[in-house]
C-alpha cells in the first residue's frame, strides 16, 4: 500500500510505502504525482520506507515506467528508512528516478523534509 503523507505542501509531496507494494498502488499514486508536476513544473518527492517489505513482480513495470515518465521532473529524491539495501537503492535510482537523491534514516525523517524544502 502507498499512502500520501499529511507534509506535502507546495511542489513537495511524500509517500509511505507499507508492506508489498502492488500494481494498484502505482495507479493511486500516479495521479497524484501528474497532476502536481503538472501544477509545479517539477517537484521534490519523499518516499518512506520504513515499513515496507517489498514490490510485487507485478509492480516493477509501473516502477519502471514511473522512472521514465517523471526523471526529469523530479529535482529532488529523499527516501527514508533503516536498512542498508535502502541506501543502495538511493544510489542506484538516481540517475533513473529524479535530478538528485539521498537517503535518510527513519529518525531523520523531519531532515529529509527540510532538504526537500531547500
Amino acid at each position: 500500500m502507498i499512502e500520501k503523507l499529511a507534509d506535502s505542501s507546495g511542489n513537495v509531496i511524500g509517500f509511505k510505502c507499507i508492506g508489498n507494494i502492488t500494481a494498484s498502488d502505482y495507479e493511486k499514486m500516479v495521479p497524484e504525482v501528474k497532476a502536481l508536476v503538472e501544477k509545479e513544473g517539477s517537484i521534490r518527492l519523499l518516499f518512506d520506507l520504513s515499513e515496507f517489505k517489498w514490490e510485487k513482480i507485478e509492480a516493477w513495470l509501473q516502477d519502471l515506467t514511473f522512472g521514465l515518465e517523471f526523471r526529469h521532473e523530479i529535482q529532488k529524491m529523499a527516501i527514508v528508512g533503516d536498512k542498508t539495501w535502502e541506501k543502495w537503492i538511493t544510489h542506484l535510482a538516481k540517475p533513473f528516478y529524479a535530478r538528485d537523491a539521498k537517503f535518510f534514516h527513519t529518525a531523520d525523517i523531519n531532515k529529509a523534509w527540510a532538504w526537500l524544502r531547500e
